[in-house]
C-alpha cells in the first residue's frame, strides 16, 4: 500500500491527524472467509454503518482509500465551522459599540493562528474516526482501493473480501467548472482551501450555494476583499426568495461584491495575480484577484469501483441508483451518503447508514423517504430547514398556510442585538400538521430541533402552543407562531358561538 502524501502544511497537528485517519504503518488484517457486511468508504455513512453493524455482533470489513472521516472531518464540516467561528469574532468586535463598549483599535485577524487552531481541533476530533478506534470496535479496517470483482466479492490491495451484504459509502468530490485557465490558475476547492497559511488579499468565489456563501462570508470577515460570482438571479438558489434576498443584503452590507446572473468566461494567470473575465447581463468585466475558490457543486465518487462487476447501476452525475430502501440494482448491495442521496449532509448520511444497517442485516425494509431530514446553512445568520418551503409546496400544488414571525418582534432577539431574520412555519390548509419550517437567525440550527421533533412525532403546530418556553429565549418565536395558528382557528362563526355561550353563562346562570 502506497502511503498518502502528507497534508499541508506539514505541522504537528496534521501529522497527528494523518496518524489517526491514515497511519502510514498500518497493516491490513487477514480477511475472514466471508463478512456479514462490507463497507466501502469511511466517511460519515461508512463509519456509522461499520460501527453500528459491529456493535450488533456482525463481522464487518471497512475499506478506505483516502482519509478516514471523509469529507466532514477533513475538508467539510469540521474545518469550515472552526474557521466560521473565528470569523464571527470580527463581527462581535464591530458590534461592540452597540453593546456599550469602545473599540480602542481595529481588530485584525491573525490568519495563520486561525488556521492553526482549525488544524489542532480537527486533529483532536479525528480520534473519533481513527483506524485504531474502529479496529478496537471489532471492525477489520483495510486501507487501500477497493474494487468489486463480482456480485459478492471485492479486492483491496491484493486481498479478496467476500461478503453477504455490502454498503457503498464513497461520498462525493468537488467539481471544478470547465472554464479555460481555471485549473491552470491553481484554483482552490473545499479540499484545498483549508491548507492555506496566508490570507488571500483578494479572493473570488465561483458559486453562490451554501459552501460558497459560508466561505465567502468567513474570508471577508477575516480580511479578504471578496467577490462572489453566481450564474443565477439569486444566491442560495434552492432557498425561498425571501431567504435569499435577506442573505444577499447581509453579504453586501459586509462588503462582498455580489455578481449575480454572471458567468466566468476565462482565467488568465500572471506571476502574482489572476485576471478573471466575467460576463454579467451581457457585459464583460475583468476582476483581478490573488486566489479563486471553485464552489460550484459536487459529484459522487462512483468511478474506479468496477461497479459493473457487482451489477450496480450508477450515473456519474446523480450517483448510485437506489430504491426507497437504499438498495442498489444488486439487492445485496446498498448505498448511503453523498454517493446516492439528494441531500448531501453529514446528518443525512448518518441517518441513511442507520437505515441501511436495519435493511441489510434484518428482515423487512425501512423506507428512506420516511426520514425527515433537517439541514442548516451556516452563514451568519444561519438558515435552518425541515420539510418543505413555500416554493416547493407551490411546485407540488400543496395548499398551505404560513405562520411567520420576524425576530425584531422577539424580546430576546432584541436584547441580544440579533434582530435580523425570521421563522416561517407551513401547515396544510385547514389541518394541524407541520409541512415544513425555515428559521433564519444567528442560532437557527440550534432552534430547529423542536420543530423537527414535532414533525417526526406527528405533533401539530397548534400543540406547540402548549409547550412552555423559558423567557426570554429566541425559540419563543416558535410558540408565537403556534399561538398565531390557534388564533387563526377562531373564525368569526366560532367567535360568535363563544360570545353567545359566555353571554348565556353571564345572564342565565346564577
Amino acid at each position: 500500500m502506497k502511503p498518502l502524501p502528507s497534508l499541508l502544511p506539514d505541522d504537528e497537528s496534521n501529522r497527528v491527524l494523518m496518524s489517526r485517519v491514515h497511519p502510514t504503518d498500518w497493516q491490513n488484517p487477514e480477511p475472514v472467509d466471508r463478512y456479514n457486511l462490507l463497507v466501502i468508504g469511511a466517511g460519515t455513512a461508512g463509519l456509522v454503518a461499520a460501527a453500528g453493524a459491529a456493535g450488533l455482533g456482525a463481522k464487518v470489513a471497512l475499506v478506505e482509500r483516502g482519509l478516514m472521516g471523509g469529507d466532514c472531518l477533513n475538508w467539510g464540516c469540521v474545518p469550515s465551522k472552526a474557521i466560521l467561528r473565528s470569523s464571527r469574532i470580527a463581527t462581535l468586535w464591530v458590534e461592540a459599540e452597540l453593546f456599550g463598549f469602545k473599540a480602542l483599535q481595529p481588530l485584525e485577524a491573525d490568519f495563520p493562528r486561525v488556521m492553526e487552531r482549525m488544524r489542532r481541533l480537527r486533529a483532536r476530533l479525528a480520534a473519533h474516526d481513527s483506524a485504531a478506534r474502529f479496529r478496537d470496535l471489532g471492525v477489520d479496517v483495510f486501507l487501500g482501493h477497493a474494487r468489486f470483482t463480482g456480485s459478492h466479492s471485492a479486492e483491496v490491495e491484493g486481498r479478496s473480501l467476500r461478503f453477504r451484504k455490502a454498503v457503498i459509502a464513497t461520498g462525493a468530490k468537488p467539481v471544478i467548472p470547465p472554464i479555460p485557465g481555471l485549473v491552470e490558475s491553481g484554483c482552490l476547492t473545499n479540499e484545498t482551501i483549508f491548507q492555506l497559511t496566508k490570507l488571500p488579499r483578494r479572493l473570488l468565489v465561483i458559486g453562490g450555494g451554501p459552501i460558497g456563501c459560508e466561505l465567502a462570508q468567513a474570508f471577508r470577515r477575516l480580511g479578504s476583499e471578496l467577490t462572489l460570482v453566481e450564474m443565477g438571479a439569486q444566491i442560495l438558489p434552492r432557498e425561498d426568495e425571501d431567504v435569499s434576498s435577506l442573505m444577499q443584503a447581509v453579504l453586501q452590507r459586509e462588503g462582498i461584491d455580489l455578481r449575480l446572473r454572471s458567468t466566468v468566461q476565462r482565467v488568465t494567470s500572471g506571476p502574482n495575480e489572476k485576471q478573471v473575465r466575467i460576463l454579467q447581463d451581457g457585459n464583460e468585466a475583468i476582476i483581478t484577484v490573488d486566489a479563486i475558490l471553485a464552489a460550484a457543486g459536487r459529484a459522487p465518487n462512483v468511478l474506479d469501483l468496477n461497479l459493473e462487476a457487482a451489477g450496480v447501476a450508477y450515473d456519474e452525475r446523480a450517483g448510485i441508483h437506489v430504491d426507497r430502501a437504499l438498495r442498489t440494482t444488486n439487492p445485496d448491495i446498498y448505498a448511503a451518503g453523498d454517493v446516492c442521496l439528494k441531500y448531501q449532509f453529514t446528518h443525512a448520511a448518518d441517518a441513511a447508514a442507520r437505515l441501511v444497517i436495519r435493511n441489510a442485516l434484518f428482515p423487512g425494509h425501512t423506507q428512506a423517504d420516511s426520514l425527515i431530514i433537517p439541514w442548516c446553512t451556516y452563514t451568519d445568520p444561519e438558515i435552518a430547514h425541515a420539510g418543505v418551503g413555500e416554493a416547493e409546496a407551490r411546485r407540488r400544488d400543496i395548499p398551505f398556510d404560513v405562520y411567520k414571525r420576524t425576530f425584531d418582534s422577539v424580546d430576546r432577539a432584541i436584547l441580544d442585538g440579533e434582530e435580523i431574520g425570521f421563522i416561517k412555519i407551513l401547515t396544510p390548509k385547514g389541518r394541524d400538521r407541520i409541512l415544513g419550517a425555515i428559521i433564519v437567525a444567528r442560532h437557527a440550527g440550534e432552534m430547529l430541533n423542536e420543530i423537527t421533533l414535532a414533525m417526526n412525532q406527528g405533533i401539530g403546530l397548534g400543540k406547540l402552543s402548549h409547550v412552555i418556553h423559558p423567557y426570554p429565549t429566541q425559540a419563543a418565536a416558535i410558540r408565537q407562531c403556534a399561538d398565531d395558528y390557534n388564533r387563526s382557528r377562531l373564525t368569526p362563526w366560532r367567535k360568535k358561538i363563544l360570545q353567545a355561550w359566555f353571554r348565556w353563562r353571564r345572564e342565565c346562570i346564577p
